[in-house]
């Protein structure tokens, strides 16, 4: 029912590629705030670069991210 209100399907391919990245966070046991926290910060500052492997970096189960927003670490606050 929740997709009742999706009225385009760009809309819908939206809602399905968000669903998949929390999904993936959520079995690769990332803080799911965290991670998207990191896409939305990190992958504006490679829009003019031809080359994506950056990209490889950003998948859930990468070290990097893992060292980041992984649910097992500790916050300092």
């Amino acid at each position: 029912k929740n997709f009742v209100i999706i009225s385009s399907s760009n809309g819908a391919k939206a809602s399905s590629v968000i669903y998949s990245i929390v999904e993936t966070a959520k079995a690769n046991n990332l803080n799911i705030y965290d991670y998207l926290e990191l896409l939305l910060s990190e992958i504006p500052t490679h829009m003019d670069d031809k080359n994506l492997d950056f990209l490889d970096k950003l998948l859930p189960w990468s070290d990097f991210v893992q060292n980041k927003c992984s649910k097992s670490k500790l916050k300092s606050v």
